[in-house]
């Protein structure tokens, strides 16, 4: 029997990537054969890192894995999910504060393309209080942000903070 690929995707700003995310990852790949990291471009959120970074980034955070694709898109998600034959969508969910939007989105894609599911997966407890946006504020301001990121992320904020 010829056993199908199982393709999911995880898309987010990642601006920059955090161990949050890393652990989402680990998850996601545990659950399917390849997952395809997709870079929004949410002009609102003000990203610090170009597109071309951030997948940089994303890259070399989890050059450790080889069923992982990292691009961007400006498409619809649940479009390009098709497109790449994924089955599913993975968000990260940290509190239940999340959830609310996380629903809202969930319940969208779910309208545009019913075929495509979305999995929630909790990020394990060490890392709830993360998000990019606190551990910009925090390496803007000198704090250490090193149990947060891997050390390439680290490097290129420093860089990009200075």
């Amino acid at each position: 029997m010829n056993k199908l690929e199982k393709i999911a995707v995880y898309p987010g700003s990642f601006d920059p990537i955090t161990l949050g995310h890393i652990d989402v990852i680990k998850r996601a790949i545990k659950l399917f054969d390849r997952l395809i990291i997709t870079v929004g471009n949410h002009k609102a959120k003000n990203p610090l890192f170009k597109i071309n970074e951030r997948i940089d980034l994303i890259k070399k955070s989890t050059q450790s894995f080889d069923n992982i694709e990292v691009l961007s898109s400006k498409r619809l998600i649940v479009e390009l999910a098709h497109q790449k034959k994924a089955i599913a969508l993975i968000r990260g969910i940290r509190f239940m504060s999340d959830m609310e939007f996380e629903f809202q989105l969930a319940w969208m894609n779910r309208h545009l393309n019913a075929e495509i599911i979305t999995v929630f997966l909790m990020t394990d407890a060490k890392y709830t209080h993360l998000n990019s946006s606190i551990i910009k504020e925090v390496s803007e301001f000198g704090g250490n942000i090193d149990d947060f990121v891997t050390p390439e992320v680290s490097k290129e904020l420093k860089k990009k903070l200075k």
